[in-house]
């Protein structure tokens, strides 16, 4: 049982990085759940702090990846229809075409939403490079995050 508990666990430590960059499954959540199957086995013992705190960054950056698109729209001129075009366009892809969908839905949303309200191609393009640019650093948080939990394993492993 032991073994097999820190199997499933790295195995989903190793899984949630991946899922970072390759968004199938939301990667820090599996990192997470990875730390927490480590943390009943024999070997490994995190403390609740630690545990706590993951959990709490966890939280955070899943929440935080799905608004910063939006949010890159934003800072770069788009307007309301810019951004609700690039959270639509995240969950449309992230159901109907993972994983590249969210990428392309979040663009293509962002373009769409504004070239509704009337923007020119060039604002629209703005726009959409804003919420790719957003993207791109929920990806990095998650990267973050994930290879932080991987050191804390690692640690905790020569400990």
């Amino acid at each position: 049982m032991d073994v097999l508990l820190i199997l499933f666990g790295i195995l989903l430590l190793i899984s949630g990085l991946i899922c970072c960059v390759l968004p199938v499954l939301p990667g820090p959540p599996l990192c997470f759940a990875g730390m927490l199957l480590l943390h009943f086995s024999p070997r490994f013992e995190f403390s609740f702090t630690i545990l706590l705190i993951y959990g709490i960054l966890t939280l955070t950056v899943v929440i935080i990846d799905y608004l910063v698109p939006a949010y890159g729209v934003k800072k770069l001129g788009g307007s309301k229809y810019g951004i609700w075009g690039s959270t639509i366009g995240l969950f449309v892809g992230l159901f109907f075409f993972p994983p590249l969908g969210m990428i392309i839905g979040v663009i293509a949303g962002a373009f769409i939403g504004e070239i509704i309200k009337g923007q020119t191609t060039q604002t629209a393009l703005v726009s959409a490079a804003g919420s790719f640019l957003g993207f791109l650093f929920g990806t990095l948080l998650k990267l973050i995050l994930c290879v932080l939990m991987i050191y804390q394993t690692i640690i905790q492993l020569f400990n």
